[in-house]
């Protein structure tokens, strides 16, 4: 894992920041603006972080974060805080971060090097299907379509502690959608839009999950149906990610275009 030293980190406060933060800026900050429309925030906690490119060729990425103090619905693209993998700012804001809320992402930003966007929440039935002892049902159209795609990682408390990364890394794999027992859910991909469809499709397929199981007894999928599911589903589909972030791009931009400041 790439460990960026403060003296290093001091030297980006000499660099404008580049087209690429400043995009990245934007669609994070959207990012956040669409879960809070989604009703996917948990007051001030919980974080979507993604990958910029360093200042120079031979500088590391850095990542950007949400400010720990402001809900998601006040997030901007300048109140975003630029931190290093460390947790560790590289620039000079107002706002601290949440460091020991970085420790899941900084794992996986660390080790999997197609993560440039993580997401975390704690919705709330994202976190009953995580409490519940067989986990994802694959019972229903979007828990189809992640069959064999979903990773699990027992729960060991808060997740601050460094040890607990390599351990996280390991259940994760190379799978993109996560369930944290007794926890919550994650999903990382190479984009936010990327990462968003699977999150959104992870989700629903909760949602559902929990809903149906309310209603009665569950109707089995066939198992031969599955790998077609997988294979035509969207959220594998880079087009159709983007499309479909694009669109809820412009709700938020309709209803308050303030995250683009």
């Amino acid at each position: 894992m790439t460990i960026y030293h403060e003296s290093a980190a001091r030297r980006i406060r000499d660099f404008p920041v580049s087209d690429a933060e400043r995009a990245a800026r934007v669609q994070l900050a959207a990012c956040y603006r669409i879960f809070n429309h989604l009703g996917w925030v948990e007051m001030i906690f919980n974080h979507i972080t993604l990958r910029v490119p360093g200042p120079r060729s031979d500088e590391p990425a850095f990542f950007l974060i949400n400010p720990f103090g402001l809900h998601y619905s006040e997030i901007t693209a300048s109140s975003l805080v630029l931190i290093d993998i460390d947790g560790n700012p590289v620039r000079d804001s107002k706002w601290p971060v949440n460091r020991a809320g970085f420790v899941i992402h900084s794992a996986i930003h660390g080790a999997i090097p197609d993560a440039h966007c993580v997401m975390h929440t704690h919705t709330t039935n994202g976190m009953a299907v995580a409490c519940q002892k067989d986990g994802l049902s694959p019972t229903n159209f979007y828990a189809a379509q992640l069959h064999g795609g979903v990773a699990y990682h027992d729960f060991e408390g808060i997740t601050v502690e460094e040890g607990e990364k390599t351990r996280l890394v390991a259940s994760i794999g190379h799978k993109r959608a996560v369930i944290l027992r007794n926890h919550g859910l994650l999903a990382w991909g190479p984009s936010v839009p990327e990462a968003y469809m699977t999150l959104w499709t992870l989700q629903r397929a909760c949602d559902i999950q929990i809903a149906a199981s309310a209603a009665g007894p569950l109707n089995p999928i066939r198992d031969d149906v599955f790998a077609q599911t997988v294979r035509e589903s969207g959220p594998g589909e880079k087009r159709t990610c983007d499309d479909v972030f694009a669109a809820m791009q412009r709700l938020v931009d309709a209803r308050d275009p303030s995250y683009r400041d």
